[in-house]
């Protein structure tokens, strides 16, 4: 297989830097932020209002966040929008004794169709989810004292009395396993059985607290390859090329190395560098090198491809989700308010133009009312689900569940998109791996030290180096992930580690199958069926089978002599192409990356959007958005 890396290319470099526009887009800004977190970072962003649902399906945002049009999705069709100076449609009256504004300037008033007596909120925005991108929109939105925000979460706060180290399952890095495993902080989702993987199961973990998975995930902070950005530019996301996203990237960012080129210094964002000195982790990048791959000092700079140390979101020894860096620091905020544990369950719409949501609280509905815009950021399943249940969909399914249709767009749900990864095993013949301190009486120790210190091995997720690599000579980037781990995993770590072991997480970044989602119920409470459809194209039956060839090269070469032992996963007897298709087949597992499901911007395609191809580097799951593209942001697996 050395060929592969002899005949390649050099990495092509990113394109120069400019400084930001001089009139930044919020919707932007707060997605893009989103988007690098961290590689789950997690939380499709859909704008719904002052404008609203267009003939063709797009969406279209309001003008008062969009003011720089280079910002939004491309071109926009001719929608059927409410000025907003149009008068009430007689479905919703003005009626001033149902309805108050809160925090700031008196708008007008709708009646709800509970009592005329009973009094309704009234926000500027209405953000319904306080994840990746739902923490980030609270803050941006509330920094202009004289707009109001309401922020919703149907889980709980991030915090145990106030106390971050009562919290230590969400906020300790080592522990992530522990919240991927509990529905506490978690939504976890099933798939349907998937027909090309021997009719298995998948779990998918998603994030129902404040941060959303940004508070579950593997903290790796990957933004995506600059020509995936580019590719959207070029397939009809107007302003989303990588020229564009760069300036808001650094905004966002504090790296701990400094400020440069690609790099912000003085963003809430906190990103570290992997710290450690395992053996194990320099034998992965020396072993990299002498496969033929080259050293990459910032997979988040100039050159992408080759094997290094990756960007973390930690700091100071705690996880930095989007609720640490955009969401606590902003509470004492009068024109922020903020609910939890409140299920969203409803869109209301005056017409075909949301003007607020409905949402359940310890068992009692309640309404509230935007004045400018809805803006949902409820990740990749949660968003589409909800504009389902509110009848914003493909007619012909909501009418089966006897949904009065809103609007036709077929869009919704649709395109569905994921990672697939693969651990490949290999046991270890020192006593260096995890293994032990996996043990109670270790763990214990471990903790200790972080409660006291934040320090020590619970202060790192342990994913500390990586990288991309291109599985064959003729393809532009890297679209192949490595994540090494000093540590066997097992079904998600729901299963203790067995021996001393060491893994690398390896999967494509631009697989082609494409699935949806649908309604179960008309239930919120009720899960949606997902059907990623993976491994449903040749293509993608390809790429893992050279991703197992080429982990297997970079674990066959001389600097890991030292440590390795016999191969646990797939094992020696796995050999042949069918022997590892069926391996595939049996043991690939999501990295937790659904995406794509909430299109918007383009007219092209008469279902809202057309379909931009899964982009790079670990779609963060639920980070975006719409024009069905898969975000090249934050991944991970994590």
């Amino acid at each position: 297989m050395i060929y592969l890396k002899k005949s390649l290319r050099p990495p092509a470099p990113l394109p120069p830097y400019r400084p930001p526009p001089p009139q930044s887009s919020t919707v932007q800004s707060a997605v893009v932020s989103s988007l690098q977190g961290s590689e789950e970072s997690p939380a499709t962003t859909m704008m719904l209002s002052s404008a609203a649902l267009c003939q063709t399906g797009a969406w279209r945002v309001g003008t008062s966040l969009m003011r720089d049009r280079r910002s939004c999705l491309g071109r926009l069709p001719e929608c059927f929008s409410v000025p907003k100076t149009r008068s009430r449609s007689p479905s919703l009256p003005c009626c001033s004794s149902s309805h108050y504004r809160c925090f700031s300037a008196s708008a007008a008033s709708r009646n709800s169709s509970s009592s005329p007596h009973q009094k309704t909120p009234s926000y500027s925005y209405v953000v319904v989810g306080a994840g990746s991108a739902g923490c980030v929109l609270a803050n941006r939105l509330s920094e202009d004292a004289h707009e109001s925000v309401l922020l919703l979460e149907a889980g709980p706060k991030d915090m145990l009395l106030g106390s971050i180290r009562l919290s230590w399952k969400t906020h300790m890095p080592a522990a992530l396993t522990y919240n991927l495993c509990d529905d506490k902080y978690n939504w976890s989702y099933n798939t349907l059985p998937q027909a090309h993987m021997d009719n298995r199961v998948l779990y998918w973990p998603r994030g129902r607290v404040w941060g959303g998975s940004s508070s579950l995930n593997a903290m790796v902070y990957i933004r995506g390859h600059a020509e995936d950005y580019n590719r959207w530019q070029r397939e009809g996301a107007e302003g989303w090329d990588y020229e564009h996203c760069l300036p808001y990237f650094r905004k966002a960012q504090c790296h701990e190395l400094g400020e440069n080129r690609y790099r912000g210094g003085g963003g809430p964002l906190h990103v570290s560098r992997g710290k450690t000195s395992h053996p194990l982790h320099k034998a992965f990048i020396e072993a990299g090198q002498q496969a033929g791959y080259p050293f990459t000092e910032d997979m988040n700079g100039h050159q992408q491809e080759g094997l290094g140390w990756m960007d973390m979101t930690i700091h100071n020894g705690k996880r930095w989700s989007t609720a640490s860096a955009y969401l606590r620091p902003v509470l004492g905020r009068p024109n922020l308010k903020t609910e939890v544990r409140c299920l969203t369950s409803k869109i209301l719409f005056d017409g075909n133009r949301a003007v607020g949501v409905e949402y359940i609280q310890k068992g009692q509905k309640k309404r509230v009312f935007a004045d400018k815009e809805v803006i949902l950021s409820g990740g990749a399943i949660n968003s589409p689900q909800l504009l389902m249940l509110s009848g914003v969909g493909n007619a012909d399914d909501l009418k089966q569940l006897d949904i009065p249709v809103v609007q036709h767009l077929p869009g919704v749900g649709s395109n569905l998109q994921d990672h697939l990864e693969l651990y490949i095993q290999q046991q270890c013949t020192q006593p260096i791996t995890l293994y032990k301190a996996q043990k109670p009486f270790h763990m214990v120790k471990i903790g200790l030290e972080w409660l006291t210190l934040f320090t020590g091995y619970g202060a790192t997720a342990h994913l500390e180096s990586g990288g991309f690599i291109r599985s064959r000579p003729h393809v532009t980037h890297p679209d192949i992930q490595f994540h090494f781990l000093p540590s066997q995993v097992i079904d998600h770590g729901r299963v203790a580690s067995k021996l001393e072991a060491y893994q690398v997480h390896v999967g494509p970044m631009r697989s082609t199958s494409i699935g949806c989602m649908t309604l179960k119920s008309t239930n919120p409470l009720d899960h949606p069926n997902l059907q990623p459809n993976y491994l449903s194209t040749d293509a993608d039956v390809w790429e893992f089978r050279e991703c197992v060839k080429l982990s297997r090269e970079i674990f066959a070469q001389k600097a890991f002599d030292p440590f390795r032992g016999n191969e646990a996963l797939p094992g020696p007897q796995v050999r042949s192409d069918a022997d590892i298709d069926a391996f595939v087949r049996r043991k690939a597992d999501s990295a937790y990356h659904p995406s794509c499901t909430c299109k918007m911007g383009s007219p092209i395609r008469p279902d809202g959007g057309r379909r931009l191809q899964h982009a790079g580097s670990r779609v963060s799951s639920g980070c975006v958005w719409s024009t069905p593209p898969s975000c090249p942001a934050s991944s991970a697996e994590t």
